[in-house]
């Protein structure tokens, strides 16, 4: 007997046991004929999470491979990710993870019937990835400690940090960082039948007091001082595609899920599902934490140098906006896709400004009557002045894509606007930050003093060696430049730069034509850059339908330029696209 079994369209999703009786001669008998899964349908065109396109379904729900993008807006970087959501066992771990949310908005889970809605599935997610106080996937280090767990940057997939999760009685994971979380999250959607993405966000606010502002403070010699607002250099969410019959929309669309836990003045907690198309429009109040999300693309950035403790005083500067730049990978493609346009206007449209009045007035309830040119007035108020109001050009430009190991090569451009001459001190300093914006050590600091005559332009080499980034740079890859000039000569102008230092390539080399279930060899190879040696150096390797588990290799000490090669044999168990990731670790690093 061949059974063929139909659900609806709005079936809840989950395992099911399929039985079936026997009436004979009076006899009833059961007999369990197996089990089914029942998942979220995107080439149904009666489900919510129904997509058209069957190049965004192959791209959103089928490829196991991913990239994360990370660095700063001027110096994009990226890395492979394994989202591995068709591995064994998988999708009993993702519906585990209902099961652990499931009192998260309903108490308990006797009625199944949110199972079939993919957005309160969607929260339950999202809040299970880091937000829940027990069970939660994973953890984000306190204060960027993370000697009792993994390093956040290490994994290369989410397969290994859901098996530890699962393996581990539901415990957090211990470490992640936000392009960890929405890769986890994006596993699990795509592993339950909902399209969905991973999206960077370059200049991301953390703003406590201010939600459409963020500070940045300094003091006189440049260095930032660690206030109570953050400049995140990236921030990595989750989109996800359904259709919210909530909202009354009849076709599907991107919602946002930043499943990261954040401050928001009552607590830190994760955000979504957040109709993508409300945050452009500034309709803030259709939808979950709208005015978070808003305020994460919108906010504008203010920068003050600190005398004393005391008096606060604005810089000339020409800040970068927040929310600038927000990419995801191309469909199909191996390089990113400017999805900017889909959050907001072009920056000074009209209904750019229209948006941002309509948020506005509902972020801040004193300004409900206010009109345009009010709140306009109120924005220019709170802005920095631009360097060209005092009559000086500067920024900071890149001389040299700096590697780990080499020294990072500038050049400070100074112009001068006006017909008289411009005598300026300046004080310079670098600083590692973390992505997340936390200022680290000042181990650079110099004074320069710039004669401007009328009308001239003038280029000022700038050298940070190795032996002055090196030890302080660690896992953070990520330092801050910044020229402030003396507060006595008048103006405080101020330029600024982040700069991203490559971490040195592994090779990855086939030796042999992968073909299922037959050993197939691998040379992984890595050079010592460094005029001193890497100890505690470890290879770790992975790849979905290649490795059943991730695999280490320890090196041991590396010395000055050796060169480390290590042959690895794998036989490939299941049919399809696969990629070797190598991710190199040391003391350094």
């Amino acid at each position: 007997i061949n059974i063929s079994v139909f659900p609806p369209s709005n079936a809840c999703i989950g395992r099911y046991i399929l039985n079936m009786q026997i009436t004979s001669c009076g006899h009833t008998y059961q007999r369990c004929l197996g089990d089914f899964y029942v998942l979220f349908n995107p080439w149904c065109a009666d489900d919510p999470v129904y997509m058209d396109n069957q190049a965004h379904r192959e791209e959103y729900v089928l490829n196991e491979h991913g990239i994360l993008y990370e660095g700063v807006h001027k110096h994009i970087t990226c890395r492979p990710w394994h989202f591995g959501q068709f591995e064994d066992g998988i999708l009993d771990i993702c519906l585990k993870i209902l099961d652990m949310g499931a009192s998260y908005h309903h108490g308990s889970d006797r009625d199944h019937c949110w199972r079939n809605d993919p957005v309160h599935v969607s929260m339950v997610v999202n809040h299970m990835i880091s937000s829940h106080t027990t069970n939660s996937i994973m953890k984000i280090p306190e204060n960027n400690d993370y000697l009792k767990g993994t390093k956040p940057f290490s994994w290369n997939g989410s397969v290994p940090i859901l098996q530890q999760w699962y393996n581990g009685r539901c415990r957090p994971v211990r470490y992640g960082y936000c392009g960890s979380l929405a890769s986890v999250m994006c596993t699990v959607m795509r592993c339950l039948g909902i399209p969905s993405r991973v999206v960077t966000n370059f200049c991301f606010p953390c703003s406590i007091e201010n939600p459409l502002g963020i500070n940045e403070i300094f003091d006189c010699t440049g260095k930032n001082l660690c206030g109570k607002d953050k400049l995140w250099r990236y921030h990595c969410w989750n989109e996800s595609w359904m259709a919210r019959r909530d909202l009354n929309q009849c076709c599907g669309d991107w919602q946002c899920l930043d499943p990261t836990p954040l401050e928001t003045g009552r607590g830190s907690a994760c955000s979504g599902p957040t109709w993508v198309r409300s945050i452009r429009e500034g309709e803030l109040d259709l939808d979950y934490d709208g005015h978070h999300v808003f305020s994460r693309v919108n906010s504008n950035y203010v920068g003050w140098l600190s005398q004393n403790n005391a008096k606060k005083t604005k810089f000339f500067c020409d800040a970068w906006p927040c929310g600038q730049h927000l990419i995801t990978k191309s469909v199909g493609s191996e390089q990113f896709e400017d999805i900017t346009g889909t959050y907001k206007y072009e920056l000074g449209s009209v209904k750019n400004k229209e948006a941002y009045y309509r948020a506005y007035r509902r972020i801040h309830p004193g300004y409900c009557n206010a009109s345009n040119c009010h709140i306009e007035r109120e924005l220019s108020s709170l802005k920095n002045p631009f360097l060209s109001d005092s009559g000086i050009n500067m920024r900071l430009k890149m001389a040299n894509c700096p590697m780990y190991g080499e020294d990072v090569q500038l050049h400070w451009l100074l112009e001068n606007l006006r017909s008289e001459n411009k005598n300026l001190k300046f004080n310079l300093c670098a600083q590692i930050i973390t992505y997340s914006g936390c200022p680290m050590d000042q181990f650079w600091k110099d004074i320069v003093n710039v004669t401007l005559g009328p009308r001239e332009v003038k280029k000022i080499p700038l050298c940070i060696s190795y032996s002055q980034y090196g030890p302080y740079l660690c896992d953070h890859n990520i330092m801050k430049v910044v020229a402030v000039s003396d507060p006595e000569c008048g103006e405080v102008l101020m330029v600024s730069r982040d700069i991203v230092v490559n971490r040195p390539p592994v090779i990855v080399k086939l030796l042999s034509q992968p073909r299922l279930k037959v050993p197939c060899t691998a040379e992984i190879s890595f050079c010592n850059p460094l005029q001193e040696d890497m100890k505690n150096c470890v290879m770790t390797l992975e790849g979905c339908g290649l490795f059943k588990e991730p695999m280490t290799i320890d090196l041991g000490t590396l010395a000055s330029n050796q060169q480390a090669r290590t042959i690895v044999e794998f036989t490939p168990y299941r049919l399809g696209s696969h990629r070797l990731l190598a991710n190199f670790g040391c003391h350094k690093f």
